[in-house]
């Protein structure tokens, strides 16, 4: 059975965090006082320094953790990374057969890209279709009431209904869309990565705690209770 993972020298950082904090609790500083040369506190530093492998050790559970969970980070960010960066590249062939043909391309009138051109119109639409229907709907009620000879008025007024209905359909096409794009963006490879993130932070938080209290705390107690400050 493997024993418990040596502290990586990334995390060293996070190990004198813990070692300072050790020694700013109450016992300890309080032991740390009565040391006549003011050096028992640079000389306890020094040994938990030198004794990372046992200190480490108690709480190797929660390291194995932490690594695995960081592990899973940084899968994805090289996952990711070569999603953006693994499309292939134009050859130099293909980039001097493009570059001669650009001026004469460039030349030749562009066909619009209707991609582009319906979210323009399912924006346009609502709000012109309703502006048509009003205008036609006043007159041709206004003809109505003005008794009108013919039938203008009613033929205004079911155009603006028409209208009308142009309108509140294509408002409500256009919410549906939007709808849809929302529920298909939610759930996706940016949920897993904050999941995996808040795991990472969780499991470095339990390795930091279980290295202080089972790991630091212990051995400066030990440490001091061997100690006679003359």
């Amino acid at each position: 059975m493997a024993g418990p993972p040596r502290l990586r020298p990334e995390d060293r950082a996070d190990f004198e965090d813990v070692l300072r904090r050790a020694l700013s609790t109450t016992d300890i500083r309080t032991a740390l006082l009565a040391d006549p040369t003011s050096a028992a506190a640079t000389r306890l530093r020094a040994q938990a320094l030198r004794a990372v492998d046992e200190i480490t050790a108690a709480a190797g559970d929660e390291y194995r953790e932490y690594l695995a969970a960081r592990t899973v980070v940084e899968r994805g960010r090289r996952s990711r990374t070569g999603e953006e960066h693994g499309r292939p590249s134009t050859t130099t062939v293909e980039r001097g057969q493009q570059s001669g043909t650009t001026a004469e391309h460039d030349r030749q009138p562009q066909p619009a890209d209707p991609g582009a051109l319906l979210p323009a119109l399912a924006a346009l639409t609502p709000p012109i279709a309703g502006t048509a229907a009003a205008v036609l709907l006043v007159l041709g009620y206004s003809l109505r009431l003005a008794d009108a000879q013919g039938s203008m008025g009613g033929s205004l007024v079911t155009a603006g209904w028409v209208f009308a209905t142009i309108a509140v359909a294509s408002a409500l096409a256009g919410l549906t869309a939007l709808l849809c794009t929302a529920l298909r963006a939610r759930p996706g490879h940016g949920d897993r990565t904050g999941a995996s993130a808040r795991n990472l932070h969780h499991a470095r938080a339990r390795w930091q705690r279980a290295l202080l209290e089972r790991g630091m705390l212990p051995y400066l107690r030990r440490q001091l209770a061997a100690t006679r400050f003359d």
